[in-house]
């Protein structure tokens, strides 16, 4: 027997697989809509394996794979469910699921009209990550007055737009029924489908007709079919770095799982070793060695850390060391270099600055771990996995790896906790965690019905907010300066009591990735013109005075003075999602310049 050929819908690139058309989002491919399938139904058994230790024991996962391609010998594609099942035809004006207009096989066309069909442009999403077409029957009959309405007899649905306006008002509902026509206005609104009385039904079509949740508790909203609320990734990242990061770990890697098979058996793993390492440069011993140190890996204690901030975990401490201490010696074959950048007595480090380290070769894991819909991700609730990928527990998930270069920069320790110790910035640093609170109590109460537990104190503190605003000044300028766009820079916060350092990187998958670029950005006499340019060009925004006196702004109103005037940037490059920022940490206020760091 042969297996039935599957047409390829069309393509998407694999690091879109990881940032914007995961597991649960909806992509548009021609004059269709399709939502991405679960895990369980990718074929990725032949997709390339990605190896990171230290993330794959974060996440309790045994490896992680690129998304397969559509061709062998990395799979067979990734696997997409129509979705919306509402379609309109533009000529008849029907208002159905697709499978009721007689479409041909293969095309999106309606079988009474022969013209195309168009995919609904209205869909419902919960907090809880479910998913469903818009209520349109109900969504007619209650505002029309006629909630009471036999579903039993014939309700075709029509769809109507008068063309008299561009807003939801000029989008019509008929029904043969006869009931009054009744139009969309109204119906993103955030209390709409509560007014109708409309609970959501726990669909998750991503996994299946049979992947469904029992009644959720939940109130959807209505949104647009290309809305980014519709789908939030949750992303988890690592750097490698040493040992990890060495020839001889990438190379045993790819036999750990036959290492850790005979491992009690010393005669067969002596066999096993000699046979791996014939025509290598590596001994029995080494191989032992990085055998023992992921044994100790796999049993680190993974309890929950008190820290809610990927910015000072345990993943970023390990990171935050080795680039401290940089590397004496590397390999052709190692993927991470770094060394300190040259100083002298006519070239010090820049005032405020504690050290810089030019990291020449950075290799980054980035992995698609949940989803969230409707609420952004909260960089606080970094524990919260809302929306599953795949109807069963997974031992991998999807994954894509990249190779960068960057600049890390730690701050000045003294100088630092005297800022810290000062009114100026505990006082504006304690409004945005106030307003951060308020949106964590809020999403607790939302929670509870959820019997869910969401702890409402915010870890943001004036260190996290000064750092996090240097390193958005800092790329902008270097977009600037460099002739990088902003988007192809990324930030890497390490915050904690003894940490205070950022990490501004380039790691893609395209051309503007490792040239040397951004590395030459930390030479000092560079580094000092750049930071002061910052700080000049962030002391003023042509937003101002609004900007700089702003009581809150922002998403959920977690920034002080941050506009896109001044220091937010392309979502890409913020882990954040462009809050927690406040530019007058760096440069002060006209009225209290002291409050700045680097005034």
């Amino acid at each position: 027997m042969t297996e039935r050929t599957r047409t390829p819908q069309g393509a998407v690139r694999r690091t879109q697989m990881i940032t914007t058309y995961g597991v649960g989002s909806l992509v548009a491919i021609g004059d269709q809509s399709f939502i991405i399938s679960g895990l369980d139904t990718w074929k990725a058994d032949l997709a390339p394996v990605i190896h990171e230790p230290n993330l794959q024991h974060w996440l309790s996962v045994n490896e992680f794979r690129l998304p397969p391609a559509a061709s062998p010998p990395a799979g067979d594609g990734v696997r997409v469910r129509l979705f919306p099942e509402m379609y309109s035809c533009p000529e008849c004006k029907a208002l159905q699921p697709f499978s009721r207009f007689g479409s041909p096989r293969g095309k999106s066309r309606c079988g009474a009209c022969d013209r195309p069909l168009t995919p609904s442009r209205f869909v419902t999403a919960c907090v809880n990550g479910h998913l469903d077409d818009f209520p349109y029957w109900e969504w007619l009959h209650n505002k029309s007055g006629d909630s009471t309405g036999d579903r039993g007899e014939r309700h075709d649905l029509t769809l109507h737009n008068t063309g008299g306006t561009a807003s939801l008002r000029s989008i019509l509902i008929k029904c043969s029924c006869g009931v009054r026509p009744v139009s969309m206005e109204g119906a993103l609104g955030g209390g709409a489908l509560e007014s109708i009385g409309f609970r959501c039904r726990g669909r998750r079509p991503w996994l299946g007709r049979d992947g469904d949740d029992e009644a959720c508790s939940e109130t959807p909203r209505a949104l647009q079919r290309g809305s980014s609320a519709a789908w939030f990734p949750v992303q988890r990242s690592s750097l490698s770095i040493p040992p990890w990061s060495q020839a001889l770990h990438k190379f045993v890697v790819k036999h750990l799982e036959q290492l850790l098979q005979h491992a009690q058996n010393e005669v067969v793993l002596d066999a096993v070793i000699g046979a791996i390492i014939k025509g290598y440069p590596f001994t029995k011993d080494q191989v032992l060695g990085v055998l023992s140190e992921h044994r100790q890996l796999r049993e680190e204690n993974r309890e929950e850390e008190a820290t809610r901030l990927d910015a000072s975990s345990r993943l970023r401490q390990k990171e935050y060391r080795e680039l401290l201490n940089g590397t004496a010696e590397v390999s052709r074959d190692d993927d991470f270099e770094c060394e300190s950048a040259q100083t002298d007595a006519s070239d010090p480090i820049p005032p405020g600055l504690g050290k810089v380290m030019l990291v020449k070769r950075l290799r980054e894991v980035r992995v698609l771990e949940a989803f969230t819909r409707v609420e952004v991700p909260d960089p606080a609730l970094s524990a919260s996995r809302p929306a599953p990928l795949s109807k069963r527990a997974m031992d991998w998930l999807p994954a894509i790896e990249v190779m960068g270069e960057g600049v890390f920069l730690t701050i000045e320790a003294g100088r630092l906790r005297e800022w810290e110790g000062a009114d100026g910035p505990s006082a504006r640093a304690n409004r945005i965690r106030d307003n951060h609170r308020a949106v964590l109590l809020r999403r607790a109460q939302l929670s509870q019905r959820r019997h869910a537990t969401v702890d409402t104190d915010s870890p943001i503190t004036p260190r996290y907010i000064l750092l996090h605003t240097l390193s958005h000044a800092l790329i902008n300028e270097w977009s600037l300066d460099s002739g990088y766009p902003a988007a192809a820079l990324r930030e890497r916060i390490y915050c904690s009591d003894d940490m205070a350092g950022v990490l501004i990187y380039t790691a893609t998958s395209d051309s503007a990735g490792s040239l040397g670029g951004v590395v030459s950005q930390g030479e000092l006499h560079k580094l000092r013109n750049s930071l002061r340019s910052a700080m000049d060009r962030i002391s003023w925004c042509s937003q101002d005075p609004p900007c700089m006196e702003s009581e809150a702004s922002g998403a959920d109103s977690l920034n002080l003075a941050a506009c896109y005037a001044c220091v937010l940037l392309p979502e890409v490059s913020c882990e954040a999602n462009n809050t927690f920022l406040d530019r007058a940490m760096l440069v002060g206020t006209p009225d209290d310049p002291q409050i700045g760091f680097f005034h």
